[in-house]
C-alpha cells in the first residue's frame, strides 16, 4: 500500500469504492467496530497503525472500551482521495481477520450553524469563547476545534432579522442509507419536517418548540 494515490474522489465515487461498514459522512469516511475489550481493541488499533504507517496515511482513531471509531479524510487535500478508500478497505480486512463486527452505534457528524446579520461582528466572539481556530479556505466551515474533537462552527448570512426563529441550528450528517429511518424516527418522536426543498442535500426538521436541525447527506453538496 506504500504510495497509495491521493487522487481526489467525489463522495459518490468513494461510496462506490469503499467496503462495508464504511460510510461517507460529508467529506469523510467513517466506521466503528465492536472489540469487546481493551486488549482486543488495542490489538486492532496496533494493526491499523502498522497499515497506516505503511501507507503513509493516517486515520483519526477514537479508542474506547468495547469499540473503536475511525474517520478517514485526506487533510492535505481537504477532501476524500483514493488513499482514504485504500486504507479503509485495508482496515476492513484487518477487522475481518480479527473476527470483529461493525458497531451498532450510528456513524454521524454534526456541526453548529449560527445565523447572523453581521458575521464579522460576532465571529471573533465565538472564536474566543470556544478557543477555536480558523478553518482553511477549502473547508466548508468557518471555525474548527484545534484538537479535532468538538463540532465545527459555520455562520449563515441572514438578510433580515427573524425574531421568531432560532438563530442556531445543528447540522447532523448521516449516511445516505440511514437518512430516511432517522427522519421518520425524529418525526415519530414529536418532530416536524419543515421542508424537504433542499433534499437530498438536507432536510430541515424542528422539535415541538421550533428548534431546528438539518439532516444532511453528501448528495448534491459542492465537494
Amino acid at each position: 500500500m506504500t504510495g497509495s494515490t491521493r487522487s481526489p474522489l467525489t463522495p459518490a465515487q468513494a461510496a462506490e469504492m469503499v467496503a462495508d461498514p464504511w460510510r461517507v459522512i460529508a467529506d469523510r469516511l467513517a466506521a466503528a467496530y465492536k472489540t469487546g475489550s481493551m486488549v482486543r481493541g488495542g490489538e486492532f488499533v496496533a494493526k491499523i497503525i502498522d497499515a497506516a504507517e505503511e501507507a503513509n496515511h493516517h486515520p483519526d482513531i477514537d479508542f474506547r472500551y468495547g469499540t473503536v471509531h475511525l474517520v478517514l479524510t485526506t487533510h492535505s487535500a481537504h477532501q476524500l482521495t483514493e488513499a482514504d478508500v485504500a486504507l479503509a478497505n485495508k482496515i476492513t480486512g484487518i477487522a475481518t481477520d480479527l473476527g470483529l463486527e461493525p458497531a451498532a452505534e450510528p456513524v454521524t457528524q454534526f456541526n453548529l450553524a449560527i445565523d447572523a446579520l453581521d458575521i464579522p461582528a460576532i465571529r471573533p466572539f465565538w472564536k474566543a469563547v470556544l478557543g477555536y481556530g480558523e478553518a482553511t479556505e477549502r473547508e466548508p466551515v468557518d471555525l474548527v476545534d484545534p484538537a479535532g474533537r468538538l463540532p465545527s462552527v459555520w455562520f449563515q448570512q441572514m438578510d433580515e432579522p427573524r425574531p421568531q426563529r432560532s438563530r442556531m441550528h445543528v447540522d447532523l450528517w448521516v449516511p445516505t442509507d440511514e437518512l430516511h429511518e432517522r427522519l421518520q424516527s425524529a418525526i415519530t418522536a414529536g418532530g416536524q419536517l419543515l421542508t424537504d426543498e433542499y433534499a437530498p442535500a438536507f432536510w430541515v426538521l424542528a422539535d415541538a418548540e421550533g428548534n431546528e436541525v438539518c439532516l444532511c447527506t453528501w448528495q448534491d453538496q459542492n465537494y
